[in-house]
């Protein structure tokens, strides 16, 4: 069973515009921009079939919906359900946020670090946990819908908040890591259940929104820190026969050039000011590629941005692998964490020097500076999982196609908690959804 999930936030709202907290209250409506916005969506998502679509009940989203509905080929007929309302910050709502950070400056402040830990008291005297609180609400959601959807493709049209906490009880994140991911007005976000709730789920893609006519998520106001752009390299005549690679240095095939060129273009447009890629021939062409754009950027090699070594499974296909060491691909493919690469690696090792390249090339960044990083499939999602707060057992919750392109921002400073602006575009290669080579890894 596999079913398909597509989430988008609501489009541009008065609300946000004012700079006041939504939540719950209803008063705030789509503005000329947003509405603009959610045909941008439709346009996006036209191609695709979808088996049913679910909105939250508040204006600004069940109007998103609506435009999009209007906007696809014979679409279902839309579902409304109070288990994708926003989140619940009664004593903020309508509130301009400095009049918030005023009033309530510590609630506001464990907001940002701690969110797990707001708490507020209601007119009759019960207390509101608003992130534990949206997190049982959107496993509801989960637990009532998924398995009434095998094999089907859903969208979902819902806010901020309720589609963090969506991705986040999706993939096992607790509510205090309820401000890793950014999610942007109409950014499409990809969700591949492989079975009920509970069961892997990867991210095939976060906060796209590039089909709103912008390259790559602004940054946020008041940005301290470093951002980084974290891609996978082309594709290689291996990657598409669906061999293991590892650590043999299997160069770009034609089509591999063809997807670093078109990364390159997509990224044209963004300043970069310095880059960085693994030693391995198939990143170091996709970044030299990307930098003909850039042609003041000195490229960094490191190895410690080295494919994975898969050791004696190198150069060998999936059937040869099984054949050789029986029920390890599966332990691999169900619990990666635990398995050890007949003379080759594990993810611990993958993750340790993976990190701390990742860590110096942070550290060594400077504030406001963007840093290109290339590299491999299994670095990268050792990166992503350890930016989100997850563990070498999450490895699979990630996608990494060919080509693609990951934003992570450190908006608080080098040294402070990262952010997941963007995960997996590929939108520059061709539609919403990614279609690169599902290689052998």
């Amino acid at each position: 069973m596999t079913t398909r999930v597509i989430l988008v936030r609501h489009g541009e709202s008065s609300y946000n515009v004012e700079k006041r907290a939504q939540g719950h209250c209803d008063l705030s409506t789509l503005t000329e921009k947003g509405e603009i916005m959610a045909t941008q969506v439709a346009k996006a998502l036209k191609d695709l079939q979808f088996d049913a679509i679910y909105t939250s009940p508040l204006q600004r989203a069940k109007r998103t919906a609506e435009v999009i509905f209007e906007g696809l080929d014979n679409p279902p007929a839309l579902q409304v359900t109070d288990y994708l309302k926003e989140i619940n910050v009664f004593l903020w709502e309508g509130m301009l946020f400095s009049e918030v950070q005023e009033k309530y400056p510590e609630m506001y402040d464990y907001w940002h670090t701690e969110p797990h830990k707001v708490r507020m008291t209601l007119p009759d005297g019960s207390e509101l946990a608003p992130v534990q609180d949206l997190y049982e609400q959107a496993e509801r959601f989960w637990r009532s819908t998924i398995p009434h959807h095998a094999n089907q493709t859903l969208l979902i049209v819902a806010h901020s908040g309720i589609n963090r906490a969506l991705i986040n009880t999706a993939i096992g994140l607790e509510p205090a890591d309820y401000q890793r991911f950014h999610i942007s007005n109409c950014g499409i976000t990809v969700l591949n259940f492989s079975g009920d709730f509970g069961q892997t789920v990867q991210i095939e893609s976060l906060n796209v929104t590039s089909h709103l006519g912008e390259t790559i998520p602004k940054l946020r106001p008041k940005h301290k820190g470093a951002r980084l752009l974290l891609v996978r390299h082309g594709e290689t005549e291996w990657n598409r026969q669906g061999r293991f690679q590892g650590q043999i240095d299997v160069p770009l095939n034609d089509n591999g050039r063809v997807q670093a060129s078109q990364a390159g273009e997509f990224l044209k447009s963004v300043s970069i000011d310095s880059a960085v890629s693994s030693s391995m021939a198939r990143p170091k062409e996709t970044a030299e590629l990307i930098l003909k754009h850039h042609p003041d950027i000195d490229l960094k090699l490191r190895d410690d941005l080295r494919e994975i070594s898969h050791g004696l499974w190198e150069g060998k296909f999936e059937s040869e692998i099984e054949a050789d060491y029986p029920g390890l691909l599966e332990q691999w493919q169900s619990r990666p964490e635990t398995v050890q690469m007949p003379e080759g690696e594990n993810l611990q090792q993958v993750w340790d020097r993976a990190i701390a390249g990742w860590n110096e090339i942070v550290k060594n960044a400077q504030p406001g500076e963007t840093v290109l990083v290339v590299a491999h499939d299994a670095i990268n999602k050792a990166i992503l999982c350890y930016i989100s707060g997850l563990t070498t057992a999450s490895f699979w919750n990630f996608k990494q196609g060919n080509g693609a392109v990951s934003v992570i921002d450190y908006p608080k400073g080098n040294d402070a908690t990262p952010l997941l602006m963007a995960m997996n575009i590929t939108t520059h290669l061709g539609g919403v959804l990614d279609k690169t080579a599902a290689g052998a890894l």
